[in-house]
């Protein structure tokens, strides 16, 4: 998905279009919508005690059923590296970058302490494998050579993060690097950490990197690297596939992890524990919680038709919009008789040229009166403005058609 242009509409909204699901039903979700208020009846004891901050997101809604601390900027160690991969993935899908493509390792890459795949000034590996380096071994090395692969420098590519930091409204968060070494004014919170972790879960892809728990670098070569992930729960907790681990002495111990079950995909982000085992546990007592507690219903699924967006002067004239990913909201076990409805509004008309990943309506859920989410309808493809000799035939056919 773009992410080029993410400003609210201007337009007036289109007639909106309403349907009613029941919220009983368990149902698939992979959506994604603005944070909205907890479902009422949240935990009544601490579930992270040990944790600095924490916050148990719904990762489909966005939705927030646990939180401590959850906007205190902190030292966010190897969390950071969750934007690092955010940004190639974005990369990989605007096909400015592939997969395949091979990254060189310069000197100041190969110079990185802390975790790392051990490269070696010089050395080449595709994207693929240094993705690999990042989610697997936190390697620090890996993430700078993507970040100058990326953008020329390490520098230039902060700037990148900090930038899509902004877009994605993370107001406690500012990075000085790529890779999450202690440096002056380097920090995030436990929210905003969540929310990337959000955006990064709409490549449903990454987690072929983050939830697997070994692999190999260099193969078939005479010294081949053994990867071990460091997020260990991905081997000992049903459904976890991520997302990424963090450790430096002043952050202690930090994990944003995600869990998938009956197709309730949670996140949790935990910061300042004292241990892994203490981490660990707390994060599984988290996730336990929100699988006892919580389901959710789908409101769309992959493939679905939303609407049909009316397209002024553009080489098509309409565009259908079809989801991209399931929508769906969180709802508490048990709590039923109440209807969920959602409302479709669509811009009446669109100016072309229009870009991919351009917000051209919104899906909004209510329970009731109560809203509980609120989507944005972004265009699936790029649609350019129209030629003149297109314009010319499209206004005789309207012509001799009667203006039909």
């Amino acid at each position: 998905m773009s992410h080029q242009q993410r400003k609210l509409l201007s337009r007036p909204w289109g007639k909106a279009l309403a349907l009613s699901v029941a919220a009983s039903l368990l149902l698939p979700a992979s959506a994604w919508a603005k944070e909205s208020a907890a479902p009422s009846g949240g935990p009544q004891t601490d579930l992270a005690a040990n944790a600095r901050s924490a916050v148990l997101m719904d990762a489909d809604s966005g939705t927030v059923v646990y939180e401590k601390n959850s906007h205190s900027a902190l030292p966010p160690a190897s969390i950071t590296k969750i934007m690092t991969m955010l940004l190639v993935m974005e990369a990989i899908d605007d096909d400015r970058i592939k997969l395949t493509d091979t990254v060189s390792t310069s000197e100041y890459a190969a110079s990185m302490g802390g975790s790392q795949i051990f490269l070696e000034p010089g050395e080449q590996m595709t994207v693929n494998d240094m993705l690999k380096g990042v989610a697997m071994a936190s390697g620090n090395d890996a993430s700078v050579a993507l970040a100058e692969k990326l953008a020329g420098s390490e520098q230039e590519f902060v700037k990148m993060m900090n930038k899509r930091a902004e877009e994605l409204g993370m107001k406690d968060t500012r990075f000085a690097n790529c890779n999450g070494l202690p440096a002056a004014g380097h920090v995030s919170s436990a929210h905003d950490i969540a929310v990337m972790s959000r955006e990064l879960l709409k490549h449903p892809e990454i987690t072929k990197y983050t939830g697997a728990y070994q692999d190999y670098l260099r193969k078939d070569k005479e010294k081949p690297f053994w990867l071990v992930n460091t997020n260990k729960l991905v081997r000992f907790y049903p459904g976890a596939d991520g997302l990424k681990t963090g450790f430096t002495s002043e952050a202690k111990f930090c994990l944003s992890a995600t869990a998938k079950r009956d197709n309730l995909r949670m996140i949790v982000v935990v910061m300042g524990e004292p241990n892994t085992k203490t981490r660990n546990a707390e994060v599984s007592k988290l996730l336990d919680y929100a699988f006892a507690q919580y389901s959710n219903v789908q409101i769309y699924k992959t493939g679905d038709t939303i609407g049909t967006l009316k397209i002024e002067k553009g080489e098509s004239a309409e565009m259908p919009i079809v989801a991209k990913h399931s929508y769906s909201v969180l709802v508490r076990k048990g709590v039923g008789g109440k209807e969920i409805r959602h409302e479709v509004a669509l811009q009446d008309k669109v100016m072309a040229p229009v870009t991919a990943g351009q917000q051209v309506g919104k899906l909004i859920v209510y329970r009731g009166n109560e809203v509980l989410a609120e989507f944005p309808i972004e265009a699936p493809q790029h649609i350019d403005r129209a030629g003149y000799w297109t314009l010319l035939k499209r206004s005789t056919g309207k012509l001799f058609l009667g203006g039909k």
